[in-house]
């Protein structure tokens, strides 16, 4: 039985916690975003509405919500909720908290929601202490984690559970959350009001994540209740874009990813690549990553430039703007940024060429014309029943039998084997393309 002081205690500690602690759903219908989980009928849905155990990863970015479904679990089914984190756990936590949860099921049948957040971090030992629980849903098993399970989570632990895939807030989302912190009496219960333009700022610099978004805005609050300030008990305290400046200490950076500035930066970023400035290229990068711009629009922007704007010129560019843009799939922001500036350096020190974009564009101005032309019988494909008959492949020479691989035989439709779409400049590597493709054009041409 608890006495007047734990209560006093618990009820003093209510008092302390976070906003976003707070501000946790309890329910599915207080739940904001991931409506594709949510919805009826889906496995989620069914694991709260029914009392059959389930195991199940809960993957996502960082503040989308993945303790929150367990804990609302937790609390639909009216199970007990035991939480353990993999940064600081050992087997022998996992172990005792599977005892208890078995005892618990004997001796009142009542069940277990065992959550473990930062599960990839759990060596291969410490998942297989789960496994036995999982097997036997002697609990139900909810796994958090930010990194792909493929590759941090054992197969027979991950073949045994539902994989649930968590995607960030979208704006509209962060919003609500937002609205409803400042309103609610768990929250801040309309102490103060948020400037439209304050909300604005919050949800950008949130970047999808609903837990960050309530820290800032819990910190920017917590600035109004100073004298200078100057809140009075009749008027609520506003939040401004420079209280949120203050108390995020960032600068409030004027981007709207829907409006003109998210075209202008993303314009100047593109021209200052394309005309070398590494220094210019990174002050918008700096831009786009302060203001929550999505890094993965970034880095597909510079897998284009890539080629269009650096192309044979230093082939490696494309190369390493592939890799920055699965790195910033892998890890995310923030680190992600420092792989997103190496490719904007490679790209704006690179050599610059547009052969490759013109090439493509004017093989394809001549097939949007109608200059296809039949494909050569000797090129046709011979291995199937029947093409032999039709003169498909007869005559083909193979490079290979030929001295530096070459042969003179006709490749392009008759119409088109005077045409000319690849250009080579003689800008960097491109130059030693440029004169290896003139002998070869030369060689197969009959020249």
């Amino acid at each position: 039985m608890e006495s007047l002081f734990d209560s006093a205690a618990e009820e003093a500690h209510r008092g302390q916690e976070p906003l976003a602690v707070r501000m946790r759903p309890r329910s599915l219908e207080e739940v904001i975003g991931q409506r594709h989980l949510l919805g009826t009928g889906t496995p989620l849905r069914r694991l709260v509405e029914s009392d059959a155990p389930m195991s199940l990863f809960l993957w996502g970015p960082p503040g989308t919500g993945k303790t929150t479904l367990a804990y609302v679990v937790a609390g639909a089914t009216k199970r007990r909720f035991v939480e353990i984190s993999a940064v600081s756990a050992g087997v022998k936590d996992v172990r005792a908290a599977i005892d208890q949860a078995r005892r618990e099921l004997g001796m009142s049948g009542r069940q277990t929601v065992l959550f473990v957040d930062e599960v990839h971090r759990f060596n291969k030992a410490q998942q297989d202490a789960l496994l036995p629980a999982v097997e036997n849903r002697w609990v139900t098993f909810i796994g958090a984690t930010t990194e792909n399970p493929f590759f941090s989570v054992i197969s027979p632990l991950l073949s045994r559970s539902l994989l649930l895939t968590l995607e960030p807030l979208a704006e509209d989302d962060v919003r609500a959350v937002l609205e409803r912190a400042v309103a609610d009496p768990r929250g801040l219960g309309g102490r103060v009001t948020l400037h439209p333009d304050a909300l604005d700022q919050l949800v950008r610099l949130a970047g999808g994540d609903a837990r960050r978004s309530l820290t800032y805005l819990e910190a920017a609050a917590m600035l109004t209740d100073e004298p200078t300030a100057g809140p009075t008990a009749e008027v609520a305290a506003e939040v401004t874009v420079e209280v949120v400046e203050k108390a995020v200490d960032k600068a409030a950076v004027r981007y709207d990813r829907q409006g003109d500035q998210h075209y202008d930066v993303v314009s100047a970023f593109i021209k200052s690549m394309r005309g070398s400035d590494a220094d210019a290229a990174l002050h918008y990068l700096a831009r786009m990553v302060e203001a929550g711009e999505d890094p993965r629009f970034v880095a597909r922007r510079i897998v284009i430039f890539a080629s269009e704007d650096v192309g044979m010129a230093d082939p490696t560019c494309l190369q390493v703007a592939v890799a920055a843009a699965q790195a910033v799939e892998f890890i995310g922001l923030p680190e992600g940024r420092i792989n997103l500036a190496q490719a904007v350096i490679h790209c704006a020190l690179a050599p610059k060429s547009n052969a490759v974009v013109k090439a493509i564009g004017a093989a394809s101005d001549d097939v949007r014309r109608g200059m296809v032309g039949r494909i050569p019988d000797h090129l046709r494909d011979a291995h199937y029943p029947g093409a032999k008959k039709l003169g498909h492949g007869r005559g083909y020479q193979y490079p290979h039998d030929f001295e530096h691989g070459l042969v003179r035989q006709d490749y392009a439709p008759e119409e088109l084997r005077e045409r000319r779409y690849y250009e080579p400049t003689t800008h960097g590597a491109e130059a030693r393309f440029a004169e290896r493709w003139a002998k070869i054009r030369s060689f197969l041409r009959g020249g």
